[in-house]
């Protein structure tokens, strides 16, 4: 397979503004490069000075796997002693808390496709703990060798188009994109008390695993029913409560099915097929970004409470015969929904299912009224 969605320029970074070297530089994995960079501006944007936090019970986690970009570097390269902590991405989280002096949990994490949404939960969890007051939670995907793609390939698990077909018949794989995205979290007393701009509220979140399923890698239908009944109760909402559920949603053979079948027999009850729970996959339109999906797809849910719009779900044309569409009450967002704002808070589930068996699930409501017109 030689296709996927790539970044335009991953070398870019203005060293200097970070306070990093030109020879640390040269070895900074961009993953880390591209982490720094949106660190600082999910903070201004939150309307935080990045500058005035050091010394703060601010956290940082993270997910992300490593591009491979530092196989590059030789022992007798005058960058060597840098590879390490420019190329492990369990520096990643430490860079950024450094960076800006904070002193809350900094954490990289690791699961594969389920990564990012899975620091969304530990975020969540340590606010909840106190063990922070703040926030920094991302992801970042880059391939910056060709390795990873060639055993993805040999692996049969990738389209050979680059395209993820997601739920429809032509389904043949996954096609990889690159990106990276980071957010500001914080209790929510505390935002409404300083008058943050709040853009979404976490209801609830749960992680779990797939435990004895048919492969390693094979995703468990039970699993998946288990983690989206657990962020429910985390919410204390019901099935019924939730619009939209931006699907983990790769384009596979096996996965889609499974995910369509276990997400019925949750977010089904009280629906009919005439009155369908709509969903949709990110991936259809940007790639699997893997340790940063669940970021991508946040940040698509956010960008629909925005423009109260849920945006179209791509290569959708032949419903995949293995899933039981006259069945099942779901319907697939093949065209762009208008999403209004209504008597009730408008709300979404997002999952992220890794391929390592590491699954998420995360419930997304819109911001509070007062809120999101008080900037």
């Amino acid at each position: 397979v030689r296709r996927g969605a790539f970044l335009d320029d991953v070398a870019g970074f203005d060293a200097a503004a970070f306070r990093v070297s030109a020879g640390e530089a040269r070895t900074l994995d961009p993953e880390q490069r591209l982490l720094l960079e949106l660190s600082s501006e999910a903070l201004m944007r939150a309307g935080i000075d990045p500058t005035q936090l050091a010394g703060t019970r601010t956290g940082v986690f993270l997910g992300l796997a490593g591009s491979g970009y530092g196989a590059r570097f030789t022992l007798d390269d005058d960058a060597a002693p840098f590879a390490v902590s420019g190329g492990d991405p369990a520096f990643a989280a430490g860079r950024v808390a450094h960076r800006l002096g904070l002193v809350g949990p900094a954490v990289a994490v690791n699961t594969t496709c389920s990564s990012s949404l899975v620091a969304l939960h530990l975020a969540s969890s340590s606010l909840r703990a106190g063990e922070c007051d703040l926030a920094v939670v991302g992801g970042a995907s880059i391939m910056a060798g060709p390795e990873g793609h060639v055993l993805l390939s040999q692996m049969r698990a990738l389209a050979p188009d680059g395209r993820c077909k997601t739920f429809d018949a032509a389904a043949d794989g996954y096609g990889r994109g690159e990106g990276a995205g980071v957010l500001v979290l914080r209790r929510l007393t505390d935002a409404r008390s300083d008058r943050d701009p709040i853009v979404a509220v976490i209801r609830g979140s749960a992680i779990n695993h797939d435990g004895p399923s048919g492969g390693l890698t094979v995703p468990s239908g039970p699993a998946q029913q288990a983690v989206m009944r657990q962020a429910l109760a985390a919410a204390s909402l019901q099935p019924g409560d939730v619009d939209y559920l931006e699907c983990h949603g790769t384009g596979t053979r096996l996965g889609d099915p499974i995910e369509v079948e276990a997400l019925a027999k949750v977010y089904g009850q009280g629906r009919t097929v005439e009155d369908p729970l709509l969903i949709g996959s990110v991936k259809t339109n940007i790639g699997h970004l893997e340790p940063a999906a669940g970021m991508a797809g946040l940040i698509k849910l956010l960008l629909a409470f925005e423009h109260s719009e849920i945006p179209r779900h791509l290569h959708f044309q032949t419903p995949n015969s293995h899933i039981p569409w006259d069945t099942v009450p779901v319907r697939v967002a093949a065209d762009a929904v208008a999403w209004p704002p209504a008597s009730q808070p408008r709300t979404a589930g997002l999952s992220a299912f890794g391929f390592s068996g590491t699954n998420a699930h995360v419930i997304i409501e819109e911001p509070p009224v007062a809120a999101s017109t008080e900037h």
